[in-house]
């Protein structure tokens, strides 16, 4: 199946999910969803507002107070994701093509990587939500004191445009699997597929108002949901700015938690001891094309021994040159599109940027495919950049790799810590001392050794600094989705 061409489907999801009802935007307002490979409108979504936000937490509030979902035992929920689980299996490939038409992703990624792991994602936490404990204290004689995790209530939901339903997923699944309810906001840019996976949980029984999808601008139906005082936690993918205006909203309204995963300028360190050099060029290739370059753990800044630096980069673009722009639906396509015009548009800005700062440009620097109407940009790679430089210290999200040579271990990892950031990180050597050194030296939420972008769902996700708070994936995020309540019993 993966490398046969993807069948379109007959119609796009178009409404907006809230309790049982598929709905439309309460004042009649819509939005277009464009494909990034043609620049064409695929659809109209709901462009929500506060009504109908209103709407949403109003189900998810009535839903969690009823206890349909909360009280049930955590292995009938865990049950009830399982099938979920196993519908978005039935419907992968359908799946899997709403998200290629919708983000630019190509077909072999959504049908490979995506889909899978969105999967894998819901089975754990439907497989480890009854293996989650209380705990029972040391009381005295006459005495039982425990404390147990309840959940939190209606839990807003706030996620990105680069991984659609994967993102979603980390914050979907724990959430509901603790007996929250949820109100997510997909990106406007991005809606397609997940509010077909909003459709199949109804269709599987999850009660209405467990999952609730509202389609809308973040300044509009995202700032509603911020800042409605029946929302008891925001969690967050996105940009700092947006991160730090969601805490603002928190402040202004019910003081509800905050989860923030704000993106990096991640690290990719090549020592001159590195075992492998092809496959730490593979990796440092695709740790930044993968995507087109859209991620928030990318190694945008490749730290390169000066010793190996010359031959190194010279291996990192010859790979870089196999990794071609196409037809996100050709089940060959490796690279596919930005996800919008806007998006593009802020890359080639970067990119020209960069120019007039001195970097050397290798590799790339420009639009390509301009006759199919789309977003692509050709992987682009800059070598001798300074770590002071705007290339070395924003984050660009898009295909641009930033090569800064360094001399010695100690002058990689101040290079590597010198940064706003601190999500994630690599090195490569083949000492295993100088490996555990930098796995307690680099000031960020995930090392890689050896590899990179190597953890899965077990793993907790998240970083240090202005890369944000709070943790997706692994049982942290289970904890992150509850209060801790204390019980003390006194008895004769």
């Amino acid at each position: 199946m993966s490398n046969q061409a993807p069948v379109l489907p007959k119609s796009l999801p178009g409404a907006a999910i809230i309790g049982e009802a598929a709905l439309a935007a309460s004042d009649g307002a819509t939005l277009e969803t464009v494909n990034p490979a043609t620049g064409r409108r695929l659809g109209l979504l709901p462009a929500c507002d506060v009504a109908d936000v209103d709407k949403a937490v109003a189900a998810a509030r009535a839903t969690f107070e009823a206890g349909h979902w909360r009280n049930l035992a955590p292995r009938a929920r865990g049950r009830m994701l399982l099938k979920l689980a196993d519908a978005m299996e039935a419907h992968a490939e359908e799946l899997a093509v709403l998200e290629t038409l919708d983000s630019g992703k190509p077909i072999s990624d959504t049908r490979a990587i995506d889909l899978p792991l969105t999967i894998t994602s819901l089975r754990y936490y439907g497989e480890t939500v009854d293996k989650i404990y209380g705990e029972v204290g040391p009381g005295g004689h006459g005495k039982l004191s425990y404390a147990v995790h309840d959940p939190l209530g209606v839990i807003g939901a706030i996620v990105p445009w680069n991984f659609p339903l994967l993102m979603a997923m980390w914050k979907i699944a724990p959430a509901i699997a603790m007996g929250n309810s949820m109100v997510l906001k997909p990106s406007e840019l991005t809606s397609l597929s997940i509010l077909r996976v909003a459709e199949l949980a109804l269709e599987v029984g999850i009660p209405a108002g467990v999952l609730n999808v509202i389609t809308g601008y973040g300044h509009t139906a995202g700032a509603a949901l911020a800042l409605h005082n029946d929302v008891d936690m925001i969690t967050f993918t996105g940009s700092g700015p947006v991160g730090r205006q969601l805490m603002r909203y928190s402040a202004d309204s019910n003081l509800k938690r905050v989860s923030l995963e704000l993106g990096g300028k991640s690290p990719h360190i090549v020592l001159a001891d590195a075992p492998d050099l092809d496959a730490a060029a593979e990796a440092a290739a695709w740790g930044i094309f993968y995507n087109q370059g859209q991620v928030c753990t990318a190694g945008s800044r490749l730290l390169v021994q000066r010793e190996i630096h010359d031959d190194f980069v010279a291996r990192v673009i010859k790979v870089a040159e196999t990794i071609v722009p196409g037809d996100p639906l050709d089940p060959a396509t490796r690279l596919g599109a930005v996800v919008s015009e806007k998006q593009m548009q802020s890359v080639l800005t970067r990119i020209a940027r960069a120019q007039q700062d001195g970097a050397g440009l290798r590799l790339g620097g420009a639009q390509v495919r301009k006759d199919s109407g789309g977003y692509f940009l050709s992987p682009t790679v800059f070598d001798t950049v300074s770590n002071d430089s705007a290339l070395a210290r924003e984050e660009v999200f898009g295909p641009v790799l930033a090569v800064i040579p360094f001399d010695t271990p100690d002058d990689a990892l101040r290079l590597a810590n010198d940064t706003d950031y601190g999500l994630a990180s690599g090195v490569w050597t083949g000492n295993v001392n100088t490996a555990h050194r930098f796995a307690r030296d680099l000031r960020a939420g995930m090392v890689w050794v050896n590899g990179w972008d190597a953890c899965d769902v077990t793993m907790p996700f998240g970083g240090f600094k202005q890369s944000g708070f709070g943790r997706d994936r692994s049982l942290h995020a289970l904890y992150k989705y509850a209060d801790l309540k204390s019980v003390t019993i006194s008895f004769s």
